[in-house]
């Protein structure tokens, strides 16, 4: 696949025929300026060395060299660049509750909004880590298996809404086991399971998920978002209510985001408007262990620039070495004409 990095600069493409117009006219105003004191052939021959076809072949000489520093300034990709490298890196699997209580404001803009941009900020802090993306409510579902693509985990966040599960809960057992799936087979990399929820109506089994994912060389980071004093889940109807026509209002229960951090091997976090918990959650995460990571380079184009500046570098030394009369140096050399007597 052909492309260019910077196609707006081939628009500077128009210059050439500008440049070609100005040589035509000073050629123009020189010949009528040569009318004005003879016969153009006469002055011609009185006019020692004087070529008429120099001046052409440095004026294509240089509308090329033109084109090759504006075509290399567009920056000509073609391929792409494949393979592997290593990095020293962790491997992390962000779940995400997406259950309607996420929907809560105690925190602003809301709960969930706000846990996206917390998720957002960390992988913009990233360099070279893996991290994988889910969701979950009553049930987990993957969203991004575990990659070192960074920009498809921030298109994979921005399209993360409360309508992605339509069973409602908090099944905090599956996001684990759903997460502690997720990672590669690499050994001695550290690789930690992140879970972000407000905690409420939590499923039975949540410990003894974080419990099994210990053993398998994971750590369990709760992130709880939300306050004690709760708040009410605004829909398009109004405030959610209950069978009974009651208000509901949700509340974090950091109580069970710390007993499943503990059972983890990991750290509870509390979210609030600030960005005290994403400065936390990386200190946490420098303690695990990098280790060498494969990293994909699939996806990078192939730079062309370096043989069209050759090829540039070449024109401009012809084009330098062309003048515009016969060089009376080597006018003295005659190689195919021999000289008579």
């Amino acid at each position: 696949m052909f492309q260019f990095a910077n196609p707006t600069y081939l628009y500077l493409l128009l210059i050439i025929p500008v440049v070609i117009g100005a040589f035509l006219f000073s050629q123009w105003l020189a010949d009528r300026r040569e009318r004005m004191y003879g016969d153009p052939e006469v002055l011609h021959r009185l006019v020692d060395l004087r070529s008429t076809v120099r001046p052409v072949v440095k004026l294509v000489l240089f509308c090329i060299a033109l084109a090759l520093c504006i075509v290399m300034l567009a920056r000509p990709q073609f391929g792409q660049a494949t393979g592997t490298e290593k990095r020293k890196g962790i491997e992390a699997v962000i779940m995400l509750d997406v259950s309607q209580s996420m929907l809560a404001q105690d925190v602003q803009p809301n709960r969930l909004e706000r846990a996206k941009l917390l998720i957002s900020t960390l992988v913009d802090r990233m360099r070279d880590d893996k991290i994988g993306l889910g969701i979950f409510a009553g049930e987990a579902y993957p969203q991004l298996p575990i990659t070192n693509d960074y920009v498809s985990a921030k298109l994979f966040l921005d399209n993360i809404t409360t309508d992605m599960v339509s069973l409602q809960g908090t099944n905090l057992a599956a996001a684990i086991n759903l997460a502690s799936r997720s990672f590669t087979q690499e050994k001695g990399v550290g690789k930690a399971i992140i879970i972000i929820t407000d905690g409420e109506n939590h499923e039975e089994g949540a410990a003894e998920a974080a419990e099994e994912a210990v053993k398998e060389g994971r750590h369990v980071y709760m992130l709880g978002i939300g306050t004690a004093n709760g708040a009410v889940i605004p829909t398009e109807e109004g405030p959610l209510t209950d069978g009974h026509g009651d208000v509901v209002k949700t509340a974090l229960n950091a109580d069970i985001c710390k007993e499943i951090a503990k059972a983890g091997k990991g750290t509870y976090i509390h979210v609030d408007g600030s960005n005290l918990a994403q400065d936390q959650l990386q200190a946490e995460l420098s303690k695990l262990q990098h280790a060498d990571s494969d990293f994909a380079t699939d996806g990078a184009m192939n730079e062309q620039f370096q043989a069209v500046a050759l090829l540039l570098l070449l024109l401009l030394i012809i084009e330098m070495l062309v003048f515009d009369k016969q060089n009376p140096f080597y006018s003295r050399f005659r190689f195919f004409n021999k000289q008579t007597r």
